[in-house]
């Protein structure tokens, strides 16, 4: 396939692909539907060219297949592909949307993640996974045993300790069957928490071995899981200009909707990795608590902060605080310096 155009944006599936040619002028030149073989021999005709992927399952990977073959590959966002979809959605109008999106200056992209970095994107989801999964686990058992009239108090380690007192006794009032599948609910419980202490051995050796995240290990607010959330998810952060940009990609900078030359801040936005997000906040939220007498400029502007606007709006403001900190700390190399910025 001989191609002259300066853009090509390729929409992805499982097994169906649909690429399509725009020219200088944004004119579609060609399109052709490939099948899941026919793309990198197909691509590999084709000169160095821009082209453009949604962001979605498999993107990263044939990101990274297309730009060892010489092209200049982009990911982006769904929700900025969207707006150009012209007449009914179709494979071939989804692809000259990402073609349009491709070549407009101002398209904000997708960060193409490293294997390393999807490897340890899969250990988090795995492990997130298997935490909601151990919590819907003690759920249903609490429920089941409100079913026989025996309530536990709030708390892991005292439900556990209730769970195995109650089913030991001689009269908890259980018959043979029903203490039968709480047996077998307590022994997939201990399962799970067996496998999360695999996953948390697996993230410690990470964060132990790997020099970002030893030195990210110092800011407060910051422990193993989200380390390597962070290498997982921003890498070394040079795909970001500024920390700000860091904190407005993770959902941590207010809405605005101004008009008329007048300012409207709200909330923060939320967009972007919630995972991440999730996790710098209640980093944040466990720094605030224990920031009474400690010698650290942030810790100290949180705790001045919150006696003004409560304590969810300082541990939300810390986490954006934390995700800038982390951003120069990686694209510089730097220590962590809880005096820096004071002369």
């Amino acid at each position: 396939m001989k191609s002259t155009a300066s853009v090509i944006g390729l929409d992805i599936a499982k097994n169906v692909f649909v690429s399509l040619g725009l020219d200088e002028r944004g004119k579609a030149i060609w399109k052709k539907t490939l099948s899941r073989d026919e793309v990198l021999p197909t691509f590999a005709q084709l000169p160095p060219t821009a082209v453009g992927i949604e962001a979605c399952a498999g993107s990263h990977y044939w990101a990274r297949q297309l730009q060892a073959l010489g092209h200049d590959v982009k990911l982006i966002a769904a929700q900025h592909t969207r707006a150009y979809v012209t007449g009914n959605k179709n494979d071939t109008n989804d692809a000259a949307a990402i073609a349009e999106a491709r070549a407009r200056a101002a398209t904000k992209y997708v960060a193409i993640n490293s294997e390393a970095q999807q490897d340890l994107q899969m250990l988090h989801r795995a492990r997130q996974a298997l935490v909601e999964e151990k919590k819907a686990m003690g759920c249903r058992i609490r429920a089941f045993a409100h079913e026989y009239g025996k309530i536990f108090p709030l708390g892991v380690a005292k439900f556990r300790a209730g769970l195995t007192a109650w089913l030991s006794e001689d009269g908890n009032g259980l018959s043979g069957m029903a203490l039968e599948t709480f047996h077998d609910l307590v022994a997939q419980l201990d399962d799970q928490e067996a496998r999360l202490q695999v996953y948390d051995r697996r993230l410690a050796e990470v964060a132990r071995t790997n020099a970002s995240s030893k030195r990210l290990l110092e800011v407060p607010g910051i422990g193993v899981i989200t380390a390597t959330a962070l290498l997982a998810s921003v890498a070394d952060g040079s795909e970001f200009k500024r920390g700000r940009d860091l904190a407005a990609n993770l959902g941590l900078v207010p809405r605005e909707h101004s008009s008329g030359g007048k300012q409207r801040l709200y909330g923060i936005t939320k967009r972007g990795d919630r995972y991440l997000r999730t996790l710098l906040i209640h980093g944040a939220r466990s720094a605030l608590r224990c920031a009474d007498g400690k010698n650290d400029r942030i810790l100290r502007w949180a705790l001045k902060l919150a006696e003004r606007r409560g304590q969810n709006v300082a541990a939300v403001a810390l986490a954006n605080k934390l995700a800038r900190i982390a951003w120069a700390m990686l694209v510089h190399g730097r220590a962590y310096q809880p005096s820096y910025g004071v002369a």
